[in-house]
Formats: C-alpha cells, structure tokens, sequence
C-alpha cells in the first residue's frame, strides 16, 4: 500500500473553487432532442466563498434531482480538474468557461484522471476523501453549453472527472491543498477504470479484474459483474446453438 509522506506543500494539488447549486428549473428552446427537456437540475453550479460543509452524502446547500444517477455516498462530490479548462476554452471556442462548468463540486488544480486512482484517499482540510469511480458524461453537459456533441467530447477524451466518497465530514473552502494519504490501486487510475468500464463487454478479464477492486462503487462494481453474467449467458446460448446444430445433424 503506497504512502505519501515526503511532499512539501508548494507541491500539493489545491481547490481553486467550490460549487454548489440548489435545483433549478430549466426549459430548453434549442431544436436538438436532448435539448428538448425540462424539469428540475442540479447542473448549475455556481462559485461559494468561505468554508462549506461536506456531509456524507453531499456538499452543504447542493442537490441532485437524478438521485438515481447523482448523490448518495459514493458520489458525494464531483470533482473536476481546473488543468482541463483552458484546453476546453480553446477547443470550443467559448468566451468564458467558468469553473463548475462540468458539473463539478470541487475544482482542483494538479489532478487529472491520468494522475487520480480509485481508491485514493485525500486530505483536504480536516476532511478525509475517496476517490470511488470516475463521472459518466450525460446530456446535461451538452445542454449547459448548447453543444449538442459535447458530452461525447467527454466521453471520447477521457477529461471526465471523478466522484468522491467522505469518509470523514467536515468543512474545506477554496485554497486548501489536497493531500494524497493513501493510494491501494496505483494500477486502476480513473483514466484507466473508465476505459475498462465503456469496454467492458469486449475485454470481459480486464472487467472482471476491475470489479474485484473493493473501494470502486457499488454501482459501477455491480455493472461488471453484470458483464460477467452477460458472459455466461452468451456462452450459454453458443453452448445451446451448437448442440442444436449436433441434434438436427444427427
């Protein structure tokens, strides 16, 4: 297990801003399918100044309204890396792309999910998190920013982000370093279990591997362990076919 104990402060990766946002009703007028929605989002987050609580299941005045895909205790925050911004800026060609743009909770400068792994566990003031499975881009992306293939820009670079578990509550605010403790999978990065999870009915061992990991999600590990049933379930019917085939010969 990889500890981190020889690092000066000036190294440290640190949050540049903290967002929240409570639901909002919003009624797209854009022609495109996924923008012809409405009801109520929890995407519009927007800068908060001073210390903020960060309880087990969110962060203090945030809300989901997804509850089925947002919040809960293994996506207690979503954090996004503030290193991502200026590339977006330049490759969407926005005016202004401000910090929460993606969603995110926390926006942190020198993390990417090249560099970030399921299971690290970060110190951030006296909160203690765990990085539990990397963000899954939805339409909510592309209809922030009116742009219907942006989701899939997510998606196809790999700058997706990653959710939080809390594994100690307490109060963090903009400025503070995040200290990495602890690191038991330097071999599953976020990048990399993302990569896993979009293939992994076509590299069923490597997805198989992935859900032996015990600090990844209970979603994401039960969505593996789906693709090992649908595993069996495929050999199954080669196994059926191909008798099917000896009986008729025969």
């Amino acid at each position: 297990m990889e500890s981190i104990n020889n690092i000066t402060e000036k190294d440290f990766p640190w949050i540049i801003s903290v967002q929240v946002c409570k639901l909002k009703y919003f009624e797209s007028k854009t022609p495109s399918a996924h923008e012809n929605r409405q009801g109520l989002t929890g995407f519009y987050k927007e800068p908060v100044a001073g210390k903020i609580w960060v309880g087990i299941c969110n962060l203090s005045g945030d809300n989901q309204a997804d509850l089925e895909n947002h919040g809960g205790a293994d996506k207690a925050a979503l954090a996004y890396s503030a290193d991502h911004y200026p590339v977006w800026l330049k490759e969407l060609s926005l005016p202004d792309l401000p910090y929460g743009g993606f969603g995110e909770n926390l926006t942190i400068v020198g993390m990417t999910e090249k560099t970030v792994c399921i299971g690290d566990t970060y110190a951030i003031g006296d909160v203690l998190l765990q990085v539990s499975q990397p963000r899954r881009p939805c339409w909510k992306i592309s209809r922030r920013w009116q742009r219907d293939d942006l989701a899939d820009q997510v998606d196809k670079t790999g700058r997706t982000g990653w959710y939080f578990r809390v594994l100690k509550e307490g109060f963090i605010e903009t400025g503070l370093p995040v200290v990495l403790l602890e690191r038991p999978y330097p071999q599953w990065t976020v990048e990399h279990s993302y990569e896993i999870m979009k293939n992994r009915r076509s590299d069923i061992p490597t997805a198989r591997k992935l859900a032996a990991c015990r600090l990844l999600s209970v979603n994401w590990r039960t969505k593996l362990v789906e693709t090992k049933r649908w595993d069996t379930i495929k050999e199954g019917v080669k196994g059926f076919v191909h008798k099917f085939k000896i009986d008729k010969i025969v």
